[in-house]
Formats: C-alpha cells, sequence, structure tokens
C-alpha cells in the first residue's frame, strides 16, 4: 500500500506539468509537420544533389542529441545574442525543428512509395502537379507514413521531458520537485506514468484506428 501526504494542490501541480507537456508537444508536432511535409516533398521533387543544403541541415537536428540542442541555442539566444525569449518558446522552437528534421524524411518515403506508374497515369489524364500531389499522391503516401508519424508524435511528447533545460516545468519536472519535497519516489513516479498514459493512448490508438480502416478500403 501506498501512503502518501500528497495534496489536492499538488495533484493540481501534476496535472499543470502535464499541460505543459501537452502544449509543448502539440505545438511542436503541429509546426514539426507542417515544415516536415514542406522540405520533404522539396527534397524529393528538387533530388538529392540540389536537396543537399536542406538534408544537411536537418541532419544536424537528427543527429545531434535533443538535450544538447536545446542547451546551445538557449545559450546562444541568451548569451550570445543577448535575447529575452522565453524557456517555453525555445523548446517549442527547438522541437519544432526537430520534429521537422525526422517528418521531412517520413514524408520522402512516404512520396517514394507511390508507384511511379500511378503518377504517370494522373499527369497523361492532365493533372497538375499541384493536383496530382493532392489527389494521388496525398492519400496514398498518408497512408504509408501515418505509422512512423504516430510513433514521432509519441517520441516528441516524451522527449518534451528534457525541456526542463531551459526552465520550462513540464510533467517531469513537476514529479521531480515533488519528490524532493515529500520523498515519495516511486508513488509519484507511478503518477507520472499514469499521466504520461493517459496523454499518449489515445494518439496510438487513433493511428491504429485510422491504419486498420485504410487498410481495409
Amino acid at each position: 500500500m501506498f501512503h502518501t501526504s500528497m495534496s489536492w494542490a499538488d495533484v493540481i501541480f501534476l496535472a499543470q506539468g502535464a499541460w505543459m507537456t501537452i502544449l509543448v508537444t502539440v505545438i511542436s508536432v503541429f509546426l514539426g509537420t507542417i515544415f516536415g511535409i514542406f522540405f520533404g516533398v522539396l527534397r524529393y521533387q528538387v533530388g538529392p544533389w540540389w536537396g543537399a543544403p536542406v538534408t544537411f541541415v536537418l541532419d544536424i537536428f537528427r543527429s545531434i542529441p535533443l538535450l544538447i540542442q536545446l542547451v546551445l541555442v538557449n545559450a546562444f539566444l541568451g548569451i550570445v545574442l543577448r535575447l529575452q525569449i522565453s524557456g517555453f518558446t525555445v523548446a517549442c522552437g527547438v522541437l519544432t525543428f526537430y520534429t521537422a528534421a525526422y517528418c521531412s524524411e517520413i514524408v520522402r518515403g512516404g512520396i517514394e512509395a507511390v508507384p511511379f506508374t500511378t503518377r504517370r497515369a494522373s499527369r497523361s489524364l492532365g493533372l497538375t502537379w499541384l493536383q496530382d500531389m493532392r489527389y494521388i499522391v496525398g492519400p496514398l503516401a498518408t497512408r504509408v507514413a501515418l505509422p512512423s508519424w504516430i510513433g514521432l508524435a509519441l517520441g516528441v511528447m516524451k522527449d518534451s521531458a528534457l525541456v526542463y533545460v531551459v526552465q520550462v516545468t513540464e510533467l517531469l519536472k513537476s514529479t521531480q520537485i515533488l519528490i524532493t519535497r515529500l520523498q515519495e519516489p516511486l508513488f509519484l513516479l507511478t503518477i507520472g506514468g499514469l499521466f504520461y498514459f493517459v496523454i499518449s493512448f489515445p494518439i496510438a490508438r487513433l493511428g491504429g484506428y485510422l491504419e486498420k480502416r485504410w487498410s481495409n478500403d
């Protein structure tokens, strides 16, 4: 049995941390997906040689650990440029480009999975490039890319625990603060894990539902 002196104020404090986790994740995944689609389509259209500069920049975000990115960007903006930017903005900015770097690969792979003969047939019917991307490539590529994108979104949600280094009190940081005060790590980590489960489970189930529905079409 757990014995805890945890109060409702502590529960609210954890809930506020969970809300911050959700907020950072939603903003980062939304903006990162938009940029990822743009970069993914761009890299596919221009080819590997012309897309090399974009690929190089995105590889930096994929290669350097997220924790180091957060520390370096925060230090560069605050110490070098002397800009007064909140930790929340820094966290969302870094996570956005971190998401975009991985999402661009998912998008590019999804587009490449569409058979060339299908695209050639659509263009022979008189569809423009935009119409081809919207009505042919987009739906087919989405079915291929969705499972990976769901995994990326869940990964970003869990990686958001690292934004504590830029003074953002998200769920894990809130849990650590209460552990220091209440000295009940097992109970509090269990509660924190339940919060993460409640956040991530609907996303995973929605992705599974869409994937199963599309596979039956």
